[in-house]
């Protein structure tokens, strides 16, 4: 071969590549200033497939959380569940947390939000929605913050069509985090260490998640229509007036003489933890190194040129390269060994404290049987009290044993010792009254145990069952007509419930 033609040859054998790899930039950069350019999208658009549309990838993401679709029946696993909400919607029903996907589908079909047959009826209130959809700061930019936390459950039901989505974290304007709930932004200024208006990037990482992980209770606010009615609005507020830990919350509502419900055996004033993920979380290792949630749970992909966070919201063991591994020297299995160890310590205390708790609640009850006075049974329900307060706190939130896990087996060892405590004193009323050999009713099944409470489940699936098939059907041509239904928010979706087969 000519010297000419060889160098020809080796040109066009380094020409091309370098052709191929600038062309292949261009294309990264194109897409990344697509990326980086924000679509016009109107303002809290509830629909996510319309987001998805300009942002695919975060979108396909998301709609892998449909994969976590398993109902875990927590009452089947844990009877004493059942007597610990005696007289409260939970004893009912009350399942292990699923995806993001099926958030408003399990809202919807959950006994707890009962079987109503119009917008006045039903056993719940408005602000049972409001982690559930990004229709609900939609509704309140319509009709008002107050009037949208004013009445029934059922009495939103058209208009609440989409499950947690784009909205409830993002600006339609700029694509930056937001909050979207105000509620969140009077718990932060209340609380005073980190001002909504000082939070950061990296805070708000976090913060989009804390609209809903965190503790929270339905303010009873006096409001005015336009029409001069009064009215009584149950408003989402955070107790963060004292501090994030639990014990200053439970001076917050023990300040307040708050109650979210007499328990119907014990009688007892009783506080319902919801899930304050982002509270034990502020007093755990990740937390107190600034690491946010979406650090852990939205992890970082890359795909070629692209860079995205990814929204299938799951468990950080489930893509431990792209998560732990990035900051943890340990190997994967290790690390997960860690974590194991770390739930069995929870669950152990955890089961400790359920016993102690549904037993102390069952002695009350036969203590005002036999004739105890309220004297000799008001200290005995304020240990109750702060007894189950102190263990719901410590587990609902569902990730505290790896978020905090010290603070979550402090918390737990402290609501044993007062649901201990409460037990002694009740063993003296119970005495005093000529049963101290009393022995609380077997309630190992959960069946067993809604029969200890007298709950009428049958009744209760068959009002659900009603409901679902008349005016939870009415609500989706509803949502339809107002152009709110976004199909492909239920495709793939699945009736799965713990009270009835997958259909």
């Amino acid at each position: 071969m000519k010297r000419s033609m060889l160098i020809t040859v080796l040109a066009v054998g380094a020409i091309v590549p370098m052709a191929l790899l600038a062309i292949s930039i261009n294309e990264n950069k194109a897409e990344q200033k697509a990326l980086s350019t924000v679509p016009p999208i109107k303002k809290l658009e509830s629909r996510s497939s319309e987001w998805g549309k300009h942002y695919q990838r975060q979108y396909d993401s998301y709609r892998q959380t449909r994969k976590s679709d398993k109902i875990v029946d927590m009452l089947a696993d844990y009877p004493a569940l059942v007597v610990m909400w005696a007289g409260y919607g939970f004893s009912k029903d009350y399942n292990a947390p699923r995806g993001h996907f099926y958030i408003l589908e399990d809202n919807i079909n959950t006994l707890r939000t009962g079987g109503p047959v119009d917008a006045m009826t039903g056993p719940m209130p408005t602000a049972c929605w409001t982690c559930k959809s990004p229709d609900v700061p939609r509704l309140i930019d319509k009709i008002g913050e107050l009037d949208y936390f004013t009445g029934k459950w059922a009495r939103h039901g058209s208009e609440i069509a989409n499950p947690v989505g784009c909205a409830d974290c993002h600006d339609n304007e700029t694509m930056k985090l937001t909050i979207t709930r105000e509620f969140l932004k009077r718990g932060l200024d209340a609380e005073g260490s980190l001002k909504a208006a000082d939070a950061t990037h990296q805070d708000m990482r976090t913060l989009v998640c804390a609209q809903c992980h965190s503790e929270y209770y339905f303010k009873k606010t006096e409001w005015k229509d336009k029409n001069g009615e009064k009215k009584i609005a149950g408003v989402v507020t955070f107790p963060w007036d004292n501090g994030f830990s639990v014990e200053a919350m439970e001076k917050y509502y023990d300040d307040r003489s708050f109650v979210d419900w007499t328990h119907k055996v014990s009688k007892t004033p009783m506080l319902k933890a919801q899930h304050p993920g982002y509270e034990i979380y502020k007093t755990g290792a990740h937390g107190l190194n600034n690491v946010g949630c979406a650090d852990c749970h939205m992890p970082y992909i890359r795909e070629g040129g692209v860079k995205y966070s990814s929204h299938d919201v799951s468990s950080p063991l489930d893509h431990m390269a792209n998560t732990c591994l990035n900051c943890h020297s340990e190997d994967e299995k290790t690390l997960k060994d860690r974590v194991a160890r770390k739930l069995e310590r929870k669950t152990e205390l955890s089961k400790t404290a359920m016993d102690v708790i549904a037993r102390a609640h069952l002695e009350a009850g036969k203590a005002w049987e036999l004739g105890a006075t309220e004297s000799e049974m008001k200290d005995i329900l304020q240990d109750i009290r702060h007894a189950q307060w102190r263990w719901d706190y410590s587990i609902a939130s569902h990730g505290s044993f790896f978020h905090a896990p010290e603070e979550t087996l402090r918390i737990l060892g402290s609501a044993i010792n007062k649901g201990g405590e409460a037990r002694i004193k009740l063993r003296a009323v119970l005495a005093k009254y000529n049963a101290g050999d009393y022995a609380a009713p077997d309630f190992s099944t959960k069946e067993m145990a809604q029969a200890v409470i007298g709950l009428p489940y049958e009744k209760l699936v068959d009002e659900k069952k009603t409901f679902l098939n008349g005016l939870r059907k009415e609500w989706v041509e509803q949502q339809k007509q107002k152009g709110l239904y976004d199909p492909q928010a239920w495709e793939g979706m699945v009736l799965n419930t713990s009270y009835a087969p997958a259909e």
